[in-house]
């Protein structure tokens, strides 16, 4: 499937899915109940991320996960194979807190929206960013998955 047609799907989903989606009491108790889930999904890839472990990592991606980053975008294959390794080298060589974060739990997709400041130095360069993501998990099976992850920043 072309990244576009992929992307073009995942947010119509998500704008429908909260549009439509179920009432606000029903809502409420959905996200109550879905919250340390969710969160457990998106602190354990981060970390895997922070601690070296790329297959780890990897494990909280769905398969058809998309990831914007760098003004790219890259299908997970592409993302193991490219960025993976050059994200844990930076995630483990700076300091990075989130200044905001949004949880939007659905029933079935879930939107995780964060600011971020990043500081301290990678590959002999000073570091110090202010950057915005947002994170779409998908329910499977097995549990929420991250669907599709865009990372932005200014320095």
């Amino acid at each position: 499937m072309r990244i576009s047609t992929a992307l073009h799907i995942v947010t119509s989903v998500i704008a429908a899915q909260l549009f439509f989606g179920a009432g606000p009491a029903a809502a409420q108790d959905n996200a109550e109940s879905e919250d340390s889930a969710v969160r457990e999904v998106i602190e354990g890839f981060k970390g895997a991320l922070k601690d070296g472990r790329p297959d780890a990592a990897m494990s909280y991606l769905h398969p058809d996960a998309l990831i914007f980053e760098s003004g790219h975008a890259e299908a997970r294959g592409e993302y193991r194979a490219g960025h993976l390794e050059a994200d844990i080298a930076f995630l483990q060589s700076v300091v990075s807190e989130t200044t905001w974060e949004k949880l939007q739990i659905g029933t079935d997709l879930t939107l995780y929206m964060s600011e971020y400041r990043t500081h301290g130095t990678f590959r002999d360069r000073e570091i110090d960013l202010h950057g915005t993501e947002t994170i779409v998990l998908v329910q499977t099976e097995t549990g929420w998955q991250i669907l599709h992850i865009h990372w932005s920043h200014a320095s």
